[in-house]
């Protein structure tokens, strides 16, 4: 039913944009973890060399050598799967990365639970749950090929740590290249006061949809793209919770301290406004097909309408 076209993976978005910022600026680096060709760098590596180095399969010295980079004035993108930069390398992102505050990109592909067939070895469902709660990171997931390229040179251009996430596998084409995005600041989907749909990434097509939905029962839903779960834009929950009064959050993701979790707190804080979180209980993912996998996690446009509607009885 979707109105949106397939598109790229986002992590084709990060390859492209990560090629044209190392052409428009030399102290961009990427410390590849021998996934060079699973994360679209090898082009980087072929047309900018001395900005290229493959540190092999060592995510934990990967960061190291991007820390002492950034003491150089480099501005070093890290690029690994999300399951290794978020969980293998986490103690150096800590000590040498953000505890000194420096200048180091964390990009990460196969995000969520798009490595689908790989299973739960390689499905970073915990990532940005993990790296949310280190100070002074931020933590980012763009929802398309624009919104990524967009997103990924935003990243380039904010001075302190960034975590990136990628998808593996194509994602709709929402966005179109005149797009704006703000690191902190959601974007504005769609309008509406009935209930607020509040997702990110590879799964903010489950909202549009859910909206559409929605609407065709008379029940206008406020859809937001909350790329950046941290800093969370509070404002634009708390407008949620102000004109809508509901809000159902969804997410390829755990529902323990991701997106769901930073809009709970923020209802929590506030001690008003109703919440569902949509996303990967407490369990780790499994081996099937990716849209197998959403549905099985009740991430699912359906499962939206269904959770919206509930909000809006009680």
């Amino acid at each position: 039913m979707s109105n949106y076209k397939m598109g790229l993976p986002t992590r084709d978005a990060y390859g492209e944009e990560i090629l044209a910022l190392g052409h428009d600026n030399p102290l961009v680096y990427v410390v590849d973890c021998d996934v060079g060709k699973s994360c679209k760098t090898i082009p980087f590596l072929q047309e900018l060399p001395q900005q290229y180095l493959n540190v092999g399969i060592s995510e934990q010295n990967a960061c190291g050598i991007a820390a002492g980079l950034a003491t150089c004035g480099k501005i070093p993108f890290v690029t690994t799967y999300a399951v290794f930069g978020s969980m293998r390398m986490l103690e150096q992102i800590r000590q040498e990365v953000c505890y000194p505050c420096l200048n180091v990109k964390i990009a990460c592909s196969h995000g969520g639970l798009t490595p689908a067939n790989d299973g739960a070895s390689h499905q970073g469902i915990e990532d940005m749950g993990i790296l949310r709660t280190i100070p002074n990171m931020t933590v980012i997931m763009g929802a398309d090929y624009w919104a990524t390229r967009k997103l990924v040179r935003a990243a380039a251009e904010l001075d302190g740590a960034v975590y990136l996430r990628f998808t593996r596998d194509g994602v709709p084409a929402i966005y179109d290249e005149a797009a704006a995005f703000t690191i902190g600041k959601a974007n504005l989907l769609r309008e509406g006061t009935d209930v607020a749909l509040i997702a990110n990434g590879d799964v903010l097509i489950v909202a549009l949809e859910a909206a559409e939905l929605l609407e065709q029962e008379g029940i206008h839903a406020r859809v937001l793209d909350m790329h950046t779960i941290k800093p969370l834009d509070h404002e634009a929950v708390l407008a949620a919770i102000n004109d809508c009064g509901g809000i159902v959050t969804i997410e390829d993701h755990t529902i323990i301290n991701g997106l769901g979790s930073a809009v709970a707190e923020v209802i929590a804080e506030e001690g008003r406004g109703k919440l569902v979180r949509i996303g990967i209980n407490d369990q780790f993912g499994e081996s099937a097909p990716y849209h197998r996998l959403l549905e099985k996690n009740g991430i699912t446009a359906a499962h939206a309408v269904a959770a919206a509607k509930r909000l809006m009885k009680r």
